[in-house]
């Protein structure tokens, strides 16, 4: 008859019940998705010329330091994902990954991607890179997020950062055209957030999060949500008449900004019922749109000036 050691199978070694799927869970692909994109963009319409290989590897670390943000941010708020409807299937409320898991799996890609992009591309993207992270994982998710009802406002910084990465990336130095990119997602991140907040506004009183529809009410953030909109089409649109980008990219902006504006207007008249939900809704859908809209252009705008000649090329040769 054998006697089996309770105490020695309860002080044993954990096994991760963790999967691939979980792992890649903890790297919140959504926000990483559009971190690159926007990074993406701050190289490409960077001046000169970068090896393909050294953007390649831009793009790759600055994507796995966002991946590492959201994991560490993900081990430092289990406590409040649980308490969330949005977040409570995420991989550490769920039980999948532990608290300690997370935060090494965090810890190993920031200094990875940190290291890596210092070395083989430049230390001011490296740097940058680091103060991004420390940003989003110390000042907003340790501090701000549980403290003030502008942690959104603050830390949206860290967001914002992920173009001027890429341009210091591609150059090794920083100029106007990325700090005006990065204005444009600091201001464009509030009423985005806000939207959102709005309509889960019972998640975050349940989590005792600060978020400004709790904190100060629905209707002091429509006018909130207003206000940012009206400061986030004006800068959207100034690199335009300010020479920095090209008419497309205004007339474009100018297009985008009526459709943001008619929106927000729509979100502080909306008050009550499932007109109001509708309309913050509406607007949180939009303004994803809008950040996607108005990059494409940058996008479209170098390529279309890098083909434009080859074609032109074409056309005489035909002629």
């Amino acid at each position: 008859m054998s006697v089996v050691d309770h105490h020695a199978v309860e002080l044993g070694p954990r096994i991760s019940e963790a999967e691939v799927g979980d792992y890649i869970a903890l790297l919140k692909p959504r926000v990483m998705s559009l971190v690159i994109f926007t990074a993406l963009v701050g190289l490409v319409i960077a001046p000169g010329h970068v090896h393909p290989i050294l953007a390649f590897t831009s793009i790759l670390c600055i994507a796995v330091g966002a991946g590492a943000s959201g994991a560490l941010n993900m081990a430092l708020e289990g406590d409040i994902d649980a308490k969330m409807t949005r977040t409570a299937n995420r991989p550490i409320p769920r039980g999948r990954i532990t608290q300690p898991e997370a935060m090494a799996f965090g810890l190993t890609l920031a200094f990875f991607s940190v290291i890596t992009l210092g070395t083989l591309v430049n230390w001011l993207a490296g740097g940058l890179l680091a103060f991004t992270i420390f940003f989003y994982v110390v000042i907003y998710t340790m501090w701000l997020k549980r403290w003030t009802a502008q942690n959104i406002v603050i830390g949206g910084a860290a967001g914002a950062l992920p173009p001027v990465v890429a341009w210091a990336a591609a150059t090794g130095s920083l100029s106007m055209e990325p700090v005006l990119l990065f204005l444009i997602i600091f201001f464009w991140t509030p009423p985005h957030f806000w939207a959102l907040a709005l309509f889960r506004s019972d998640d975050y009183a349940r989590a005792g999060i600060p978020m400004l529809p709790v904190v100060a009410g629905p209707d002091a953030t429509r006018l909130q949500i207003l206000l940012y909109t009206v400061v986030l089409v004006a800068t959207a649109v100034a690199p335009w008449p300010l020479g920095y980008f090209d008419a497309v990219y205004g007339v474009t902006s100018l297009a985008l900004g009526a459709g943001m504006m008619a929106l927000a207007i729509n979100v502080y008249r909306r008050r009550e019922g499932k007109a109001a939900l509708r309309a913050t809704r509406r607007l949180f859908a939009f303004s994803i749109f809008y950040l996607f809209a108005l990059f494409a252009t940058l996008l479209l705008e170098v390529v279309v000036r890098a083909v434009a000649p080859a074609i032109g090329a074409i056309a005489s040769a035909i002629g």
